[in-house]
């Protein structure tokens, strides 16, 4: 291990969390919600954008895969960013831009211009999350980062939840101008309390000051990060369950459920708002156990990924052309735990890297859902054009992606997990330590979230 006493101590020293920390945090994370309003409000309006732009599915899935082609190749230069300039100048970056993407895809009279714009919001949208995650870093005890990060992700279900439930209806009531155009107001909403009150944190918790020389600076961060057991085995975790969910919300669900399972709109907004529901419930589950067992991360991981392959399997060779209601209920419900299982990754890149470095390892984490959700989008367009609207194979292509993921985090965790547990038992004082080498966590801290 390369840390020295210097990056030790800037791991331990907690800070004080409280009501202020929640103040602000709930500042950055408003930020995150709309964001995530604006990504997957596609979701609901797939149908209506390739009638509105004369497109056959390989083209439509265009929209959502150069949207996270761009969120993915950002994620890396964004962590760079918020760890050199801090959270307050990326996040208000971001706002301009996603703002700016969703009124040009609201008023884009063309193809070519939407998809312009949808990069625009992939832009700006990429630079929130690993923002929110510093900021709940900086501002509260190490101790609840897996509850705070999940609550993060809670919040942006419920970004989510809104498209489904609020712009869906306007898409269809009012039309597709009024609909996008009336939600990039929410942009401009949250930038005000954003430029007025939001600090990168509290007092006498300053990071460690960011050496000069931008190019070494670059370099030795995604080295170091990328050095390190639970930065890799983060980002496969985040890999292998993101993905399933975030294709059927961000794209695919509604014309899957419509299509190839005769469903109406209305049903069809319900099993999507099933998933988000279900993903902000088991998001406070998965947060409370591995804030309280930090050894059930992988067997909560690998079963997420497993009841999923499950569920997935059962739908797509169910004889006849249409599966029961009860298992497509049952498949939302389950999807509806990928996102709370994908926080899992951060929870192995965080202890694994110190304070200064934590944007660009939640960056490279956070890269992984999102290139799997890139290339299966692609996949599913594809090979609905070739096998003329199959979505039996079409779908087929997420079980080859699980299949890597599980055999890269099989691969990974022992590594990761007896590096961990070198640095906290070298770490924390001599009592704790065979209660940290077993996975117990110590005591609560009292600052609570």
């Amino acid at each position: 291990m390369s840390g020295t006493g210097g990056r030790a101590a800037a791991v331990l020293k907690d800070p004080p969390g409280g009501r202020r920390a929640v103040a602000v945090w709930s500042i950055g994370v408003s930020v995150y919600f709309v964001a995530v309003i604006f990504r997957t409000s596609l979701g609901v309006a797939g149908l209506d954008a390739a009638d509105r732009f004369h497109v056959n599915a390989s083209a439509l899935s265009t929209f959502s895969l150069l949207q996270l082609l761009v969120y993915a190749g950002m994620q890396i230069p964004v962590g760079l960013m918020v760890d050199r300039l801090g959270t307050k100048k990326v996040l208000t970056l971001g706002a301009v831009l996603f703002t700016a993407g969703q009124v040009g895809f609201a008023l884009s009279p063309s193809y070519g211009m939407a998809l312009a714009a949808r990069a625009l919001l992939g832009c700006g949208d990429a630079m929130t999350f690993i923002s929110v995650l510093r900021l709940g870093n900086r501002w509260f005890p190490a101790r609840r980062g897996p509850l705070v990060a999940q609550l993060a992700g809670l919040v942006g279900m419920a970004g989510n939840l809104v498209s489904t439930l609020v712009l869906a209806p306007v898409l269809h009531g009012l039309g597709w101008v009024p609909a996008f155009l009336g939600s990039a107001v929410a942009g401009l909403v949250v930038l005000v309390p954003l430029v007025l009150f939001l600090r990168d944190h509290p007092e006498g918790h300053e990071p460690a000051p960011v050496p000069r020389g931008a190019g070494g600076f670059v370099r030795r961060q995604i080295a170091d990060s990328w050095r390190e057991p639970g930065t890799k085995l983060g980002l496969w975790v985040h890999f292998t369950t993101q993905f399933p969910a975030m294709v059927f919300l961000l794209l695919w669900g509604m014309p899957f459920l419509v299509e190839a399972q005769g469903l109406s709109r209305t049903t069809a907004g319900g099993l999507l708002t099933l998933v988000v529901a279900s993903n902000m419930g088991f998001g406070l589950v998965y947060g409370q156990v591995v804030g309280r067992r930090q050894s059930a991360r992988i067997p909560l991981a690998l079963g997420t990924v497993g009841i999923t392959a499950a569920l997935w399997g059962a739908v797509l060779v169910h004889p006849g052309d249409r599966a029961p209601m009860w298992l497509l209920v049952a498949l939302c419900v389950v999807l509806g735990t990928c996102g709370p299982a994908s926080m899992i990754g951060f929870d192995f890149a965080r202890p694994a890297n110190p304070a200064e470095r934590q944007g660009t390892a939640s960056g490279i984490t956070n890269m992984g859902g999102f290139i799997a959700s890139m290339t299966t989008l692609l996949a599913v367009g594809v090979l609905l054009d070739a096998t003329g609207d199959n979505y039996r194979i079409a779908f087929s292509s997420v079980f080859v992606l699980e299949v890597l993921g599980v055999a890269q985090i099989l691969r990974l965790r022992g590594r990761a997990l007896a590096r961990e547990r070198e640095r906290a038992e070298r770490a924390a004082p001599v009592p704790e330590r065979h209660a940290l080498a077993d996975g117990v966590p110590a005591p609560p801290s009292p600052a609570g979230v």
